[in-house]
């Protein structure tokens, strides 16, 4: 950097810091006096008559903020305006028009970063490059590229796309999150915001991610990791990394560009329906988040292309592509399992299963009375839960809007936290239903989860059957060995090792036996039939099979028990016999 860059840039990052900041404490100041200082004074109702203007004027204001400055900011922007359980509607919606689009870096700017990046003069690294980005975000920008003869040989394609980092953005990252944290740790001594939020956790995962965002060789082995578990060819695609052309600052990929995800027209020219790509974009999500654990967190149009091909082997004429694997996320197994009971609850409309999901991920803490919660899920699902989003048009605004209320108070009133990755996972939850309402307006979010929901319950009851299995084998194992001790214990009579005192010990010991086996009969017959109800709607046949073949097992047991009633015989009896010890 030039001499007198340096005390220039430091300038700007500190004036950049007290905008954020300034803002910020301006919002938290009117937020104080509107809903606080107000009520207690007599003027609640002035404060309540004028919010829903003043939240959207704010959030305006902050989008301004947001797209004049670029960098976090937008990040941020757009994380806020997924936060519909402690958001009102009227900023999220006021957010949801921020998009990740800011004014292109010059070219010569993004040259030089790229030739220091690689080492090499832009015309040796690419055959041609493009100086017109395809695509300018706020901490980096894209452009088409041809590669060399040698390096086409090696990846066996020549058309890519080069991501170029924009210059200076690491600081700029490092200046915004240091905003945050202010306002972080302001917010934090808040009681009620404190009782309702770790704020600063929230902002260091958000640190975590951002920063990982930026380090596109993380972006490279993310993209080979996707590819490695969801592109099949069929359903999903990925691009491939050209390492020799990739660095820290650039990551070089197979342009894979094609018809974008909401463009309802464009697909229906291509003859591919909507609805379709609606159904299978959901499925896809849903298998990445409650499946592999690992998923993509910011699956919005841009990032995500519907690929037009010759019908393949399944009849498939099209495959969705994913590109920009700078925030994916993680989904650790306790999660994953809190997850699946959700998935699970939600198919089933069961409030209170749901409630039990979200206490199961940790999102509520232990101590929160989450009765009122319940109730309002369970008249949500009472009232909206078979709808698709088509039909939600027909009814009353007033009445859903009443239930948005009352869901979104009971939520905002409950102490909560955030586990690990939680926030992406909410992120590309409401993109996907996002998209896919705008895909398909008659789109049902319940039909998307029901298959996969029942997938999971066929999971979860053969895990509960191979559970039962094992306990029941072992339990058999022991009862199946005790008529042969039995019989030892005989022997050891009949042979003067055990002294015994009464005539009728054989006849016990035999009804003993006889009785184990009658038992052991009745253990397999409840497995049987234990095993065939769990499996009835996973693998009928083979449930079928289980009810069938469990007459055996309970014929010899009713048999036996036939057999007992009219039975009058027994072993012979055993006469006290000492042996020589105790003679």
């Amino acid at each position: 950097m030039p001499q007198g860059d340096a005390p220039r840039a430091a300038a700007a990052s500190r004036a950049r810091y007290r905008r954020i900041v300034r803002f910020a404490t301006g919002v938290m100041l009117a937020t104080w006096w509107f809903e606080v200082v107000l009520p207690r004074i007599g003027f609640a109702r002035v404060a309540e008559r004028g919010r829903t203007a003043r939240l959207r004027r704010i959030s305006a204001r902050f989008r301004v903020l947001a797209i004049d400055l670029g960098g976090l900011m937008i990040k941020v922007g757009q994380f806020l305006s997924s936060r519909l359980d402690v958001l009102p509607p009227e900023v999220t919606s006021e957010l949801e028009q921020l998009q990740d689009e800011v004014p292109a870096v010059p070219f010569a700017e993004i040259k030089a970063l790229a030739e220091s990046e690689l080492g090499v003069p832009l015309h040796r690294a690419y055959a041609w490059f493009d100086e017109t980005p395809v695509a300018a975000a706020s901490l980096g920008q894209a452009h088409r590229a041809q590669l060399s003869d040698d390096d086409e040989s090696i990846a066996g394609f020549r058309e890519v796309v080069v991501k170029v980092q924009r210059p200076g953005i690491d600081e700029v990252v490092e200046v915004d999150l240091a905003a945050l944290r202010t306002i972080a740790d302001r917010l934090s001594r808040v009681g009620f915001v404190a009782r309702r939020v770790d704020v600063p956790a929230l902002v260091e995962e958000f640190a975590a991610t951002s920063r990982e965002e930026i380090d596109y060789l993380h972006e490279g082995v993310n993209a080979e990791r996707f590819g490695e578990l969801f592109s099949d060819g069929v359903r999903v695609a990925a691009p491939t990394v050209v390492w020799e052309r990739t660095t820290p600052r650039v990551l070089t990929l197979s342009d894979v560009t094609a018809i974008k995800l909401n463009d309802v027209d464009g697909l229906r020219a291509a003859g591919i329906d909507p609805a379709e790509v609606a159904q299978t974009f959901a499925e896809v999500m849903f298998e990445q988040l409650f499946g592999a654990g690992f998923f993509h967190a910011d699956p919005h149009p841009g990032n995500v292309f519907v690929t037009p091909h010759a019908p393949d082997a399944a009849g498939r004429t099209w495959t969705l592509t994913f590109i920009d694997f700078g925030m994916m996320g993680h989904v650790p197994p306790e999660l994953r399992a809190g997850l699946r009971r959700i998935v699970i609850a939600v198919a089933a409309r069961d409030g209170k299963g749901l409630v039990a999901g979200i206490q199961q991920i940790g999102v509520l803490l232990p101590s929160a009375d989450t009765t009122e919660l319940e109730r309002a899920l369970t008249e949500l699902f009472a009232r909206f839960g078979g709808l698709g989003f088509g039909e939600l048009q027909d009814v009353d605004p007033r009445e859903f809007q009443a239930f948005a209320d009352e869901f979104g108070e009971a939520m905002r009133e409950l102490p909560v936290q955030l586990p690990e990755n939680f926030l992406l996972i909410t992120r590309a939850v409401s993109l996907t239903s996002g998209v896919c309402s705008a895909l398909d307006p008659g789109f049902n979010v319940w039909h998307a989860v029901e298959p996969f929901a029942q997938r999971l319950l066929r999971e979860e009851s053969r895990g509960a059957l191979t559970d039962a299995a094992k306990s029941v084998f072992s339990y058999a194992k022991t009862i199946v060995g005790l008529p042969v001790r039995i019989d030892q214990v005989a022997a050891r009579i009949d042979r003067g090792e055990l002294a015994v005192d009464t005539p009728e010990i054989g006849r016990r010991l035999d009804r003993l036996e006889n009785l184990l086996r009658l038992v052991i009969a009745a253990i397999v017959f409840a497995a049987m039939v234990v095993g065939g109800a769990l499996l009835w709607g996973a693998v009928p046949w083979l449930a079928a099979t289980l009810v069938v073949a469990s007459v055996v097992p309970l014929g010899f047991a009713l048999s036996g028990l036939a057999r007992r009633s009219g039975r009058r015989g027994g072993r012979p009896v055993h006469r006290v016999r000492r042996t020589t010890a105790q003679r």
